[in-house]
């Protein structure tokens, strides 16, 4: 119990003291998850949208291939995406191995189907005699689109959530991509790795306290926005 006491302790000195190495760690950390989180829901939300509408030959294989990728290991992940990027890959020339961009490259992976299947379920929901009165009132794609992102925006919003939350504690395919490089590739949860080992646990305390506060951030951030927007009411007792 007093090492997590201490660990807590450490944490609130590393943020407060201005450690420059947690800094960047932190830093890394939110970029590769939010560039990994934007480009997965620029393409998700669509493609859930277009599948969950839609009725096509082998639907029942795609939805089968969304629902085997959301749970689909991130070790497996880390290791096909190096296999393509390593020197004597299909993609060795771009030099990728050991870098953020490998690391943003696996995440997507690891979160597309996540994103896609959640909105690929609740629009497959969503009444049907709404859409046909918007095309009754001449609504073109784009409007249909943007119709249907705020009737299920409460889901969509919890895809967000859960697509960040993965990727922010992905450890396997970053560690196999980036190699905790200090100051290039190093994040919280291989930091965080990377202490347990040299035996420095109150460190590695410190560093998943800060992870879970960086979650509760973004979690808190979104729900304010929700509740300012008029769609969460916390009832009262």
């Amino acid at each position: 119990m007093e090492v997590i006491w201490e660990g807590i302790k450490k944490a609130i000195i590393l943020i407060f003291s201005g450690n420059r190495e947690i800094y960047e760690i932190i830093v890394l950390t939110i970029k590769v998850s939010g560039v990994s989180l934007l480009f997965s829901v620029l393409f998700g939300f669509p493609l859930g949208i277009v599948i969950g509408l839609n009725k096509f030959p082998g639907k029942w294989f795609v939805t089968t291939i969304i629902n085997t990728g959301m749970s689909f290991p991130p070790v497996a992940v880390g290791l096909i995406v190096a296999l393509i990027i390593w020197r004597n890959g299909p993609l060795g020339f771009l030099n990728l191995m050991y870098s953020p961009i490998a690391m943003i490259a696996a995440q997507i992976i690891i979160i597309f189907p996540i994103i896609v299947g959640i909105i690929m379920t609740v629009i497959a929901q969503v009444n049907i005699g709404l859409i046909q009165q918007a095309q009754s009132f001449g609504a073109n794609r784009m409007q249909l689109f943007w119709l249907l992102l705020k009737e299920i925006k409460i889901p969509a919003l919890t895809a967000v959530v859960a697509g960040f939350g993965r990727a922010v504690s992905e450890v396997g395919a970053v560690l196999i991509l980036g190699g905790n490089i200090k100051g290039e590739t190093r994040v919280l949860t291989t930091a965080t790795i990377q202490m347990v080992r040299m035996g420095k646990f109150d460190e590695a305390i410190a560093l998943v306290v800060i992870l879970l506060c960086l979650s509760f951030g973004i979690n808190f951030i979104l729900t304010i926005i929700l509740r300012r927007n008029g769609i969460l009411w916390i009832q009262k007792s």
